[in-house]
């Protein structure tokens, strides 16, 4: 019936509802946003580690804190998995989850804050106090008439959304802030509107937080700002860039540089973002998000500077349907065969396309590119024998990597939405090897 709906209405009635519901839900909620310390993250990357890494610092620093992600959910301790299979949930759950924040004693609350979810005024009732910019890449572009220029200017919209009345919360008032990464040639698109600091971070360039000293680590990855060393609990040096704008939020928050180090410290799993799963093999599994060109590069960079010398590293990959930005299916079929030693292509979420045809367009460019048929590359549409094949193909030493669904709790095919989670698989796949 949405769907029915939607075609026959012109998208302005469509958005003009979209609109309305979300005043309603911040209504019939109280607007619990204005209650807590707002902080909003926009990016086409990196946003749910950048979340989760904000939430362990204001945590150690004594400031219960809640956030809304891609993966997960949090309520002060409580986690829960996002089971929406969309970053920004519907108005009234959004505004539900922070009510229960509020409920919960939270003082500081962060939405990861999407372009499709600003397209259909998801962000609308919450009252944002620091905007947070991460980086920008072409990315979910069909949601904009294909355009890159129409996907930035509605993430900028979050922070045009700071023009808002400073909150007095705690005995103080807040102020507006933005962050931004000084790294991402689109930063002073975001640096341009109005708040009370701007504050930038950075590996290359100068700025406010510059990470140098970086090293990567067997449990994670070391790193300086000005004189304080911080150790990250998850893999991945690109983890980095994610830490830095919490660190500055912290900062602002008063929160000391020991709490600080201590909470990036002890956040040892961001749900699907280079999660390792252990069950006794003799191989490394890791279980990520990546689903574009720089997060594939990301993760096959970070297992290929961890694998023994003489190990292989393992990619089981694909693209989502329905219509999806499927310039970047040869893309990532092409980084697949130069950086890993084999390349496995499987089913994402097709939704209503034709899983075959998906998959073929990244296997074709993977053969272009040296890759062989049933040597080092294989095309096997259902997931969980994709990833059986995977995990059968490993041997001691090697590195595995799961990508493009991270701990997402679905998977769609034929527009029929099924239970999922890959890391469940992985678990269940990996003790029939091991038994």
């Amino acid at each position: 019936m949405k769907k029915l709906l939607k075609k026959l209405l012109p998208e302005s009635v469509v958005l003009y509802y979209h609109y309305c519901v979300a005043q309603l839900a911040a209504f019939v909620y109280g607007r619990p946003s204005k209650k807590m310390i707002t902080i909003g993250i926009t990016g086409t990357k990196g946003k749910t580690s950048t979340a989760n890494f904000i939430w362990a610092c204001l945590m150690a620093g004594g400031i219960k804190t809640g956030f809304i992600s891609t993966a997960n959910i949090r309520i002060g301790e409580k986690e829960l998995m996002n089971s929406y299979h969309m970053t920004m949930p519907g108005r009234f759950t959004i505004q539900r989850l922070m009510k229960e924040m509020v409920k919960a004693g939270c003082k500081a609350c962060v939405v990861e804050t999407t372009s499709e979810g600003i397209k259909q005024f998801r962000h609308v009732g919450v009252f944002y106090d620091f905007a947070v910019f991460t980086n920008l890449t072409p990315e979910h572009l069909q949601s904009h008439g294909g355009s890159f220029e129409e996907y930035k200017k509605m993430k900028e919209k979050m922070f045009a959304a700071l023009r808002g009345k400073r909150k007095s919360l705690f005995g103080k008032r807040i102020p507006k802030v933005i962050i931004a990464n000084r790294d991402s040639e689109h930063a002073s698109a975001f640096l341009r509107f109005h708040a009370d600091k701007k504050l930038t971070y950075s590996l290359d360039a100068a700025s406010d937080c510059h990470a140098k000293n970086i090293q990567e680590l067997s449990g994670g990855v070391s790193f300086l700002v000005g004189k304080q060393k911080y150790k990250l609990g998850v893999l991945g040096k690109f983890n980095v860039y994610n830490a830095l704008p919490a660190i500055l939020v912290a900062n602002l928050l008063g929160v000391p540089d020991s709490k600080i180090a201590h909470g990036l410290k002890t956040l040892t799993l961001i749900p699907g973002r280079m999660e390792v799963i252990d069950e006794g093999q003799k191989f490394t599994v890791i279980v990520d998000y990546a689903h574009e060109k720089q997060s594939i590069t990301h993760v096959l960079q970070t297992a290929n500077a961890m694998k023994p010398r003489h190990a292989k590293t393992i990619i089981l990959l694909g693209a989502e349907g329905g219509g999806r930005d499927k310039a970047k299916r040869p893309v990532m079929g092409e980084l697949a065969a130069k950086l890993a030693d084999i390349v496995i292509v499987s089913n994402v979420d097709p939704y209503e396309d034709n899983p075959t045809e998906i998959a073929e367009d990244i296997a074709a460019a993977a053969e272009t590119h040296g890759k062989v048929r049933g040597e080092n590359l294989f095309v096997i549409e259902d997931r969980r024998e994709g990833i059986r094949r995977a995990l059968s193909l490993a041997r001691q030493g090697d590195i595995v990597l799961i990508t493009g669904k991270g701990a997402e709790q679905s998977i769609v095919i034929d527009g029929k939405s099924s239970p999922w989670d890959d890391r469940t698989v992985v678990r269940e796949e990996l003790r029939r090897i091991t038994e």
